[in-house]
C-alpha cells in the first residue's frame, strides 16, 4: 500500500481520509480539542507534530496549547508506538508485589525498554504509576486488557499471546 506524505507526516490515504473528516467534522467547536486528539491518535497510532498542527488550525487553538494538553495526559504519545501497548504498574502496591520483577522480564525476553517500540513494531512498553486495582497487584494492561495478579513467570506467555 502506498503512502502519501502530508507535511513530515506519512501516511496511508486511507488515514487521510479519516483524519480530514475528524478535522471537518470538529472544525471551529470549542472545547473538542481532547476529543479530536484521541480520534487522531486512534487513526495515526500517535500524534506526531503535523497532525498537532493540522488540530490547531482546525480548532483554531495555538500549537503551543495542543502540545500542552498532548504531554499532560498520559495516554498521548508523540512517538509511534507498537501494535500492543504494554503497561506494568509500578504504583506501590504492584511494585511491592512484584511489578519491577514483571517489567525486568519484559525488558530482558524482548529486548525491550521503557518507551521503546521492539524491533518487529508489535510492543511498546510503558510504566503507568497507578492503575487503581490494588488488590488486583501486580497489575500490567496490554492494549485495554487488564492482567491480574501477574508473575514474571506467566508474563512472556502473556504477551506471547497478542501476536
Amino acid at each position: 500500500m502506498s503512502q502519501v506524505v502530508v507535511g513530515e507526516l506519512p501516511i496511508a490515504p486511507e488515514q487521510e481520509e479519516a483524519l480530514e473528516r475528524i478535522l471537518a467534522h470538529y472544525k471551529g467547536k470549542k472545547g473538542a480539542l481532547i476529543q479530536v486528539l484521541h480520534a487522531v491518535q486512534n487513526v495515526l497510532g500517535y500524534l506526531p507534530r503535523e497532525a498537532l498542527k493540522r488540530v490547531g488550525q482546525a480548532l483554531d487553538i495555538p500549537l503551543s496549547e495542543v502540545y500542552g494538553v498532548v504531554t499532560f495526559y498520559h495516554f498521548f504519545s508523540l512517538k509511534p508506538r507498537g501494535k500492543h501497548v504494554i503497561q506494568v504498574c509500578l504504583g506501590t502496591a504492584c511494585y511491592v508485589r512484584g511489578g519491577q520483577e514483571i517489567l525486568d522480564t519484559l525488558r530482558k525476553n524482548f529486548s525491550i525498554d521503557i518507551g521503546e517500540v521492539s524491533e518487529d513494531g508489535l510492543y511498546s512498553l510503558e510504566v503507568m504509576r497507578c492503575a487503581g486495582a490494588c488488590g488486583l497487584a501486580p497489575v500490567v494492561r496490554i492494549d485495554n486488557d487488564v492482567h491480574k495478579r501477574v508473575n514474571p513467570a506467566q508474563i512472556v506467555d502473556i504477551v506471547k499471546s497478542y501476536r
